[in-house]
């Protein structure tokens, strides 16, 4: 994974940035808005959304005297990618696992397969 990957998944590490994310998604929101929310103090919310800056998963536009937060939907589609061929990748090597497991337990058959 690249490195803006892996920033972006050490972002969603946390469940109240997932949860931040997730409102931003639909709509811009005050990090006083995301700190109700998502029932963090408002310093706690502000360094939640500096990561998800950094990561690049949140854009912030000044509206007068007012930091509005929204969600950069097309970092989050990039990252959504990486993590679909991620999991398709391991998950296909997990069941040539099992499977070898499988016939190894019945002596080298090949195991049945189920009807379907």
């Amino acid at each position: 994974m690249t490195d803006g990957i892996d920033r972006g998944m050490q972002a969603l590490a946390h469940a109240g940035r997932r949860r931040m994310l997730r409102l931003v998604s639909t709509g811009e929101r005050t990090s006083s808005e995301l700190a109700e929310a998502t029932d963090l103090s408002r310093s706690a919310a502000s360094q939640h959304l500096k990561v998800l800056r950094d990561a690049g998963l949140v854009h912030v536009r000044v509206d007068a005297n007012r930091r509005l937060y929204s969600a950069d939907l097309a970092a989050l589609a990039i990252l959504r990618e990486e993590l679909d061929a991620y999991w398709a990748d391991h998950l296909d090597a997990l069941k040539r696992t099992a499977e070898d497991e499988q016939r190894r337990r019945a002596g080298g058959r090949r195991p049945r397969q189920a009807a379907g």
